[in-house]
């Protein structure tokens, strides 16, 4: 599985939640429908948090094996732990 806390706006709680709903990786998120955006956001109960996190467009750069500014900062940050 990759982290899914390295996209802004998923913590422990939700990736564990993404993970019940059988996400476990960025290029799943990548390729989400506006079906699927709608099914988990009702399932996470944070109606629009994907579209205003703009999860999709970090998980592409992500799944490409590219870095966000957030995700450098939390790798930074675990790194220090």
């Amino acid at each position: 599985a990759d982290d899914l806390k390295r996209i802004s706006g998923i913590g422990p709680k939700i990736e564990g939640t993404l993970h019940s709903l059988g996400i476990f990786h960025f290029d799943q998120i990548a390729n989400w429908s506006a079906a699927e955006v709608a099914w988990v956001d009702e399932n996470l109960q944070f109606k629009g948090r994907i579209d205003r996190e703009r999860w999709i467009e970090q998980a592409k750069i992500l799944a490409a094996g590219g870095e966000t500014e957030f995700s450098r900062r939390s790798a930074a940050t675990a790194e220090q732990k």
